[in-house]
């Protein structure tokens, strides 16, 4: 209920409500998601996986899955959405979905009306709190999932890309993206130091790399690719966008090419 949520993020210093509320809703999102048995369908995947499964210590925005079948039953994002818009209104919240249906990567902006005033980072009784939702319906094959159960807030059992996997999906991203984005390298370099000597799936990764129609790598270059990706790279650019999320804004400054070059080996 809307309740709980004020009760808990109402406390805490100002400055962290906002990130605070939107991983709140995450949660809650998710655990609504299991319980109209989407996680059968769904495998959790990107930045906030990471921050729920394996701790990493910055926010995320967006909750995105790949479409994983378990059962043979059909993911039907139409009732799916909708239903969850049905379960936030009926706990309290003023929500709005804008869905992009029929497309590769289906997904659904759930807008919160008024929350940031209501837990008091803002005046304006406009503003919103959104969150996206992204299913890519056609993933490429080759992921390793599990199941983990969070206790965050709600517990809920969530399955999702293995470790192995969900680096791969990293790198797939910093070898790809067309712009750069701060949250990627700050992945990179939690991965590089938190998880040392961790090899991604390199299978998904080729997948990956081929449905994007770029070269496959082996494990002997995919360290050699990123190193090519840091020329040109405005790191002040990617220092801003990444200061947002973190749990200590002056983090960010951390965030240099002489420091993450060296964590390549």
């Amino acid at each position: 209920m809307k309740d709980h949520l004020l009760q808990t993020i109402l406390p805490r210093p100002m400055a962290e409500r906002l990130n605070l509320a939107r991983e709140y809703l995450q949660i809650y999102l998710l655990r609504l998601l299991h319980e109209h048995g989407a996680h059968r369908q769904l495998g959790f995947v990107g930045g906030t996986a990471l921050r729920l499964l394996h701790q990493l210590p910055r926010f995320s925005e967006d909750l995105d899955f790949s479409l994983e079948p378990q059962d043979p039953g059909r993911w039907e994002a139409r009732a799916t959405f909708h239903a969850l818009k049905a379960d936030l209104e009926r706990a309290g919240y003023r929500v709005t979905v804008k869905a992009k249906l029929d497309r590769v990567v289906e997904s659904a902006l759930f807008r919160f009306e008024g929350l940031p005033q209501e837990i008091g980072v803002a005046s304006d009784p406009r503003l919103g709190l959104s969150i996206k939702l992204e299913i890519d319906t056609r993933p490429p094959p080759g992921a390793r999932l599990e199941v983990t159960l969070i206790q965050r807030v709600y517990p809920v059992a969530v399955r999702h890309h293995d470790i192995a996997s969900l680096f791969a999906g990293k790198l797939h991203a910093l070898l790809t993206r067309n712009y750069p984005k701060g949250r990627d390298w700050f992945d990179l370099v939690w991965y590089l130091t938190e998880k040392k000597g961790l090899a991604p799936n390199l299978t998904l990764l080729q997948n990956a790399l081929a449905q994007s129609g770029r070269q496959e790598i082996d494990s002997a270059r995919w360290k050699a690719a990123l190193r090519q990706r840091f020329g040109g790279l405005d790191w002040a650019a990617i220092q801003a966008d990444m200061a947002p999320f973190l749990e200590r804004a002056d983090d960010a400054k951390h965030l240099q090419p002489q420091w993450i070059e060296p964590l390549l080996g």
